[in-house]
């Protein structure tokens, strides 16, 4: 299969260069892969791409969304082979989807703003899949999603229907009434009751988190980050002095986080 090199690319190229790729000829990697053995590929991508939002890398960003592009293509491509659809499909569905969504736009519909934009969406959606009951849209949250941006997703179509608290002091009592039902089990010694209730201590707090309005995914990561600044900036402290955090007892680690935390 031929192919004609040039300055540069369009999406026209990409289809042919990933059908070269998959084709008798190509590469042997390429045509071995399925659905299932790049899954994690896919999921390791977008989070690059979120990677380079975050950062605010502009040029990063132009690259990782170059490889989100190449994992539609790549599946894309193997259902092409299977005769059940190709990348055409994909856009006139994802372009179809967009009109009917927008009716404010592409039909007559009027919004007076985007909170109506939204529940419009949410309706729309809701009829295009079937659903009809909100049990089933609740259930049609993916369970792949980061569990705490699932627990957002599920109590935010709850809400929808008026299951939820009156306000953020509710969903705040709420977070003490789980914390006391962890302490509880922990002190049972039940290692599944605990389980079960350290769960519902994170849902819990992802809800205080969307009354809020704070992004409970976001709000973690950034956690993570500070302590990881944190926990380096102790060991320095300790270096400085001598120490040798493998064999500092508790009261000294305690000691210099604080110290750290300055």
């Amino acid at each position: 299969m031929s192919f004609q090199q040039r300055d540069n690319y369009t999406i026209a190229d990409l289809l042919q260069i990933m059908e070269i790729l998959r084709s008798p000829q190509g590469c042997p990697w390429d045509r071995e892969q399925t659905h299932a053995s790049i899954r994690k590929n896919f999921i390791e991508e977008t989070y690059e791409v979120a990677e380079a939002i975050d950062n605010g890398d502009t040029a990063l960003l132009k690259e990782e969304l170059g490889d989100v592009l190449l994992q539609v293509v790549f599946h894309a491509e193997m259902e092409r082979e299977q005769g059940t659809f190709d990348f055409d499909d994909v856009c006139d569905g994802i372009c179809k989807k967009l009109i009917i969504r927008h009716p404010h736009i592409f039909s007559d519909t009027s919004v007076k703003d985007t909170d109506e934009v939204l529940r419009n969406w949410e309706e729309i959606k809701q009829r295009e899949k079937g659903q009809e009951t909100q049990a089933e849209a609740l259930e049609s949250v993916p369970r792949t999603l980061p569990a705490l941006m699932r627990s957002e997703k599920v109590q935010q179509r709850a809400a929808k229907v008026g299951f939820d608290y009156r306000d953020t002091d509710g969903a705040l009592e709420s977070l003490r009434g789980e914390l006391n039902e962890l302490e509880e089990a922990i002190q049972g010694g039940d290692r599944e009751a605990v389980a079960d209730e350290l769960g519902d201590v994170l849902f819990s707090a992802a809800n205080v988190a969307r009354f809020v309005k704070v992004d409970s995914e976001q709000a973690l990561g950034a956690s993570c980050e500070k302590f990881i600044t944190r926990f380096a900036k102790m060991e320095r402290l300790a270096a400085q002095r001598g120490m040798d955090t493998r064999h500092m007892d508790i009261d000294l680690f305690d000691n210099l986080w604080q110290e750290a935390k300055i």
